[in-house]
């Protein structure tokens, strides 16, 4: 009070006056008054006890304005014992829980204390045991992280320069890492717990000095490539560390081995030095690493700091990190909910491959949902895959071998040229999704490919020729050749994914497409016989004639829903297709092709017109039995092709 009135100041006034401290002040200890940003007005009158060794912001306000960290509580929770700041005095081996009710009391007695009440907030407690957390500062080894580093910059710096140099997948995670380097304290790397990978520090038994240096750590690194770790706590330093083992300070040899043992992130941290740097067949710096999303904080994060703080680079040229996998209403799985998948299990029942490729199905950056709905759908997926190999080697196993056989490129049909650009185009879409671990991009292009561009497109037009055609005729050779292809191409291009499946493959290939191997996994990288400035002249052809089929199969069905075709059969229709200038250029071009096979119609009749259109009637001619096209049949009851296939085979 003042003049009667409450005596106010803020905390800028108040900062640097002094008090006398409650319990040692008769010994001349005092406090100093200081301010805070995290304390405020909402509770209480604003002023609060300050305890810089016992929680961060006091810790951080008192580094601030030079406040000394007091510690006066042992390892065990204990005030330490004695009568002078920094011990317990009074209440000396108390446990601290137990000596609370009798400060209150102390203070009391001697009338120090204004109010004494209990007030509800949040506060950590012990995960297992449940009891409040008791905050003590102790000494730790750190890894600095603005000290400068023999080239001048700090380890912030240096590696904020080297993540620019390191490909991240996908791209915007070097903003996570980026921002976390940039925020991070120094590093404590030091954990005091009972066994571990021990800090190759000691202390002088005399006088209390630290000492670590190029002698003790060469002792060091000689007794555990002899003894392995667990000989730090086991063996006397007098009798490894020989001469090395003298304090600068005092002089003493009686050093002991410290207790402190290396955080665990330092362990893996350093992996690129264990692993790259010491084993020929590998390299440093690595390739990739390859982790979940939370490792930019963990493993990502102490590699970096490892390698730029030891050899100046980071120890890796590529990051690629994954999200986690979720249930199927996007919850965590777990087993309390009981909506884990056991991937054992599904291998056991679904086989492998279909829980590959349903991690290849799937955008792996972030988090993706999993159970039995979704994993059905990729076995759909898995058999549509499946079935396209099966029915590639039914007309290829023991019948067709391309070394043999095959017909050169150049020379083949123009319908099958259109198609080995577009195989060839797909491939390369492939490669560079691999190249760039978008394993999603993979499988959507291989599955719309085998699904609208084989099977609802070229295999089913061309099968026609490989059944009815001659048996070594230059027709069906000119599609046999570009179905080997096919399979080449997507025996290789679906291996890093379907392993077990592509195996199966190999067993039934020709000895010329399995260059002498077994194992899919062995195979070089598929070279597409096109580069992609000599197939992508052919592309604009490709896409003209998919976008008129897309139109003959709409009038076709309208056709068929009208009654006006009777066979469901697109044999039995006959087209009128009227297209652009532009498409009617390319269609009819040297690159164009007979409509028909596409089309797997009898006819097409094709002509010039404003826009796109087509119109179905009933094809010509009468049914081949055979090879059920409409055609002029001969004596035999053929129609001319097949007649002549037929008189080949006898």
């Amino acid at each position: 009070m003042e003049n009667g009135e409450p005596w106010r100041a803020t905390g800028e006034q108040l900062a640097h006056n002094r008090y006398k401290q409650p319990i040692f002040g008769d010994q001349g200890e005092t406090g100093e008054f200081i301010y805070a940003d995290y304390v405020t007005l909402d509770d209480g009158t604003g002023i609060v006890h300050c305890a810089p060794g016992h929680g961060v912001d006091d810790y951080l306000a008192g580094q601030k304005f030079g406040i000394p960290t007091v510690m006066p509580v042992d390892d065990d929770g204990h005030f330490f014992v004695g009568d002078t700041m920094g011990t317990g005095g009074p209440w000396s081996g108390m446990e601290v829980n137990e000596a609370n009710p009798q400060i209150i009391a102390w203070l009391k007695e001697r009338g120090t204390l204004i109010l004494h009440e209990d007030i509800n907030h949040s506060y950590p407690h012990c995960w297992r045991c449940k009891e409040p957390v008791i905050f003590r500062a102790t000494s730790q080894w750190f890894v600095s992280m603005d000290k400068p580093l023999q080239n001048g910059r700090s380890l912030r710096e240096q590696s904020l320069s080297e993540l620019e140099k390191v490909a991240f997948y996908p791209s915007h995670a070097i903003k996570r890492i980026g921002s976390m380097v940039e925020g991070r304290p120094d590093w404590c790397i030091s954990r005091q717990r009972n066994w571990g990978v021990p800090i190759p520090a000691f202390t002088c038994a005399d006088c209390g000095e630290t000492v670590m240096n190029d002698d003790t750590l060469d002792a060091v690194i000689k007794l555990f490539r002899e003894k392995g770790s667990d000989a730090w706590f086991t063996e006397d330093p007098a009798e490894y560390l020989g001469e090395a083992g003298v304090c600068p300070k005092c002089g003493s040899h009686h050093l002991k081995a410290n207790s402190d043992i290396l955080d665990v992130w330092w362990d893996s941290g350093v992996s690129h030095t264990a692993v790259c740097r010491h084993r020929d067949n590998l390299k440093f710096p690595a390739d990739m690493y390859l982790e979940g999303s939370d490792q930019h904080r963990g493993w990502f994060m102490s590699s970096l700091m490892t390698s730029v703080g030891a050899y100046g680079v980071a120890p890796y040229k590529s990051v690629v990190s994954q999200g986690f996998t979720l249930d199927g209403q996007g919850r965590k799985m777990s087993k309390s909910l009981g909506n884990v998948i056991d991937p054992n299990k599904e291998c056991d029942t679904r086989g492998a491959d279909v829980l590959r490729l349903w991690v290849a199905s799937v955008d792996t950056s972030t988090d993706v949902p999993c159970d039995d709905t979704i994993l059905n759908h990729v076995g759909e997926a898995y058999r549509r895959f499946r079935n396209t190999l099966r029915f590639l080697l039914g007309e290829i196993e023991d019948q067709f071998d391309p070394a043999v056989d095959g017909v050169p490129f150049d020379e083949l049909m123009p319908y099958d040229k259109l198609v080995l650009a577009r195989m060839c185009q797909v491939h390369d879409q492939v490669s560079s999704a691999y190249e760039a671990y978008r394993f999603n991009q993979v499988y959507r292009t291989l599955y719309d490919y085998v699904i609208g561009d084989l099977s609802n497109g070229y295999l089913n037009a061309t099968k026609d020729r490989v059944y009815c055609g001659e048996r070594d005729g230059f027709e069906r050779k000119s599609a046999l050749t570009v179905w080997a292809q096919i399979l080449m191409m997507l025996v290789h291009d679906l291996q890093p994914i379907l392993v077990y499946t592509t195996d199966e493959v190999m067993a039934h290939l020709p000895e010329s497409m399995r260059d002498g191997q077994t194992y899919a996994a062995l195979l070089d990288w598929y070279v597409a016989p096109w580069t992609a400035e000599e197939y992508e002249k052919y592309l604009p052809a490709y896409e003209a004639v998919v976008e008129a089929r897309a139109a003959f199969t709409k009038a076709y069905e309208t056709a068929l829903a009208d009654g006006i075709l009777t066979e469901k059969t697109p044999q039995a229709a006959r087209a009128e297709l009227v297209v652009p200038s532009d498409l009617y250029e390319l269609l009819t071009g040297e690159l164009g092709c007979n409509l028909a096979e596409p089309f797997v119609a009898s006819e097409v009749v094709l002509s010039c017109g404003d826009e796109l259109s087509c119109v179905v009637e009933p094809a010509h001619g009468e049914k081949c039995p055979r090879c059920w096209n409409f055609r002029t049949l001969t004596e035999d009851g053929l129609c001319e092709r097949c007649s002549h296939a037929v008189a080949d085979q006898k």
